[in-house]
């Protein structure tokens, strides 16, 4: 079968380099397509660029071919975009017709082909998932029903590492302690749930799954298959794995969370405050016959990645910045003491009264943002894009952390300065109101997670720094900030082991 296989697959690539040849030669003559590197027949640029397309790779290509430029990786193609003007016309002025999600092989797998918010093309579908999302999730109501818990989950994270010993002398792994507050920050949201403790043997079943479903959906492994469809058949090992982790992990969602929310709503009871929690309201929209049960687990599916992973990367990196910056972590802690008074803790509404921490946090986000690149765009139809045409359904990349850290717009854009966002940089904001600077992206496909978000990395961020001098394990001058990026996402190779010494007040 092996050989056959093979025989088919040689047989397959001489089909497709005719057929390359001759599509290249059309095209040729049909569009102006953006610079780029010379492809090869079947495997394009991926030869020559590989499978790592990273926002520092891409960057390196930026300045070799413009602001836009093409890949064709294998019969893909993707159109690079590394300019705040051309930014604008992807993401607002050409909204509409960028407005649809490119997906690969694994993806289709995880989101259901698309059934899900993030991952599905522009159209009905997505205006419908994004109104229902929108009341449970993302407004200022949510906000102000759910702080006072993710206060409470932050007070707990300082409880527990005052009484861990190790905390104020060799150090611990802090994200393990934040990744569960950010699971009981998103399932009081979803479920009016939480886990008690990082031992909970259904939270160490949920993040295992949700763990193994981003490395396999963030690896490069599968790009060749993704790339060129004829070597798919190589795949179906990975593919047949990731469709096991995903039927586990939907499963679960619907066992052990779907169907006891439904049997809690069936008497009648509601969340703590007498509010619906979001699940509520998404069931709500499926006994309306506006959505489907499986549209209900994938956003679920959404917002275990979406919301949890990419919050917790944020969070680490900004306590990562101020362990290597100790004079800002003072001026920080300095703002906190003066503005609330020592050891008063920092709730939602004093967020507003706190400009510096509000820039730490802009800070972090600018110099290491959780998706460099934003989730992919596409357009479905044939488009023009800076002079040049953009063929249907290509993939469209915005290197956003390019645009936030270009020294041509930013001043000594390599150093962790918050204070850029008193001085030269002080009308910039994290909702896009500057295009060159989109943690969250803007227009029509931006994260609508940024009114989650950014009160949670305050409280979090806040009661660390009123709470603990946040230092560096012993013989370590810093910790290592090394990046590790995947298909979409950028946090740190290393989770840092921290020496947190509480403060006496």
């Amino acid at each position: 079968m092996d050989l056959l296989l093979l025989e088919k697959a040689l047989l397959g690539i001489f089909a497709a380099v005719v057929i390359a040849i001759a599509i290249s030669k059309l095209r040729g003559k049909r569009f102006r397509l953006p610079p780029g590197p010379l492809p090869v027949p079947i495997f394009g640029n991926w030869l020559q660029v590989g499978d790592d397309l990273n926002h520092r790779n891409l960057n390196d290509l930026a300045k070799r071919f413009g602001d836009i430029f093409l890949l064709r990786m294998g019969q893909r193609n993707l159109v690079v975009v590394s300019s705040p003007e051309l930014a604008k016309e992807v993401l607002h002025t050409q909204g509409v017709e960028f407005g649809s999600r490119t997906r690969n092989v694994v993806f289709d797998i995880f989101t259901g082909k698309g059934q899900d918010m993030v991952f599905t093309v522009y159209g009905e579908h997505w205006r419908k998932m994004r109104r229902i999302m929108t009341v449970p999730f993302f407004t200022s109501k949510v906000v102000q029903q759910y702080r006072h818990g993710w206060e409470a989950e932050a007070a707990s994270v300082v409880e527990d590492v005052k009484k861990n010993p190790d905390s104020a002398t060799t150090g611990i792994v802090l994200r393990r302690r934040l990744q569960l507050m950010m699971y009981n920050n998103m399932y009081r949201i979803m479920f009016d749930r939480r886990f008690e403790s990082e031992n909970d043997p259904l939270f160490l079943k949920l993040r295992a799954l949700n763990g193994e479903r981003s490395r396999l959906a963030q690896s490069f492994d599968y790009n060749y298959g993704d790339f060129i469809p004829i070597l798919r058949p190589f795949l179906r090992g990975y593919l047949k794995i990731c469709k096991e982790v995903k039927e586990t992990r939907l499963k679960l969602f619907k066992d052990y969370f779907i169907e006891e929310r439904k049997k809690l709503g069936n008497t009648k009871i509601t969340t703590n405050e007498g509010l619906k929690c979001a699940i509520d309201h998404i069931l709500d929209a499926q006994q309306k016959g506006e959505i489907n049960e499986d549209n209900v687990l994938y956003i679920v599916e959404n917002i275990n990645v979406a919301a949890i992973e990419t919050t917790l990367w944020s969070i680490e990196w900004g306590i990562a910045e101020l362990v290597n910056h100790p004079e800002i972590q003072s001026k920080l802690r300095n703002e906190l003491d003066t503005v609330l008074g020592p050891g008063v803790p920092i709730t939602e509404p004093d967020i507003y009264k706190l400009p510096y921490l509000q820039a730490v946090i802009k800070e972090a986000l600018r110099l290491r943002m959780a998706i460099p690149l934003l989730v992919p765009h596409m357009n479905l139809h044939d488009a023009k894009l800076g002079g040049y045409d953009i063929p249907a359904e290509s993939k469209i990349l915005v290197n956003a952390w390019w645009l936030a850290n270009n020294p041509a717009t930013w001043k000594n854009p390599e150093e962790f300065r918050p204070e850029r966002f008193f001085e030269e940089e002080s009308k910039v904001e994290a909702n896009g109101n500057d295009f060159r600077y989109l943690p969250f992206g803007v227009g029509r496909r931006s994260c609508p997670g940024i009114i989650l978000a950014l009160p949670i990395l305050a409280i979090t961020i806040g009661r660390l720094v009123q709470n603990f001098e946040l230092l560096p394990p012993p013989g370590q001058a810093k910790l290592d900030t090394s990046e590790k990026g995947g298909q979409f996402s950028l946090h740190i190779l290393k989770h840092s082991t921290i020496v947190a010494k509480p403060r006496a007040f």
